[in-house]
């Protein structure tokens, strides 16, 4: 519970403290908390990436909201997109994972190892 709050904590700040171009805090504000059911999903529910198509049917709001929602999240920075299998394997679906980057910034904060990166001459 603690990763999460510090992970959401973090995602927040990152979002209301950068606005990009014309965005309105209203659309920040949805953005908050598409992350938050990404999060709640992800760490809770499964390890496999999140599709757009899960996400219209966890929140209920219309595929091209989804998509106005999310493609800000990506841009920041804070989600991944990859191009997948859809649930029925026919087709590509997009598909989104929290960042690596993001998940590594809130590590140390939970007690996890510094990354520590060595130079050549100490390999």
């Amino acid at each position: 519970m603690q990763f999460e709050l510090a992970l959401l904590t973090m995602v927040t700040r990152q979002i209301m403290a950068n606005p990009l171009e014309d965005e309105t805090s209203a659309a920040r504000l949805k953005q908050i908390a598409l992350m938050t059911v990404i999060v709640v999903e992800k760490l809770h529910a499964t390890a496999s990436p999140i599709t757009l198509a899960q996400l219209v049917d966890m929140t209920g709001i219309a595929r091209n909201v989804a998509a106005q929602t999310v493609d800000p999240l990506v841009e920041r920075g804070l989600l991944v997109e990859e191009m997948g299998k859809n649930s029925m394997g026919r087709g590509m679906a997009r598909q989104f994972q929290i960042a690596p980057a993001v998940l590594q910034a809130v590590a140390p904060l939970m007690g996890g190892p510094l990354g520590q990166s060595k130079t050549k001459a100490e390999a």
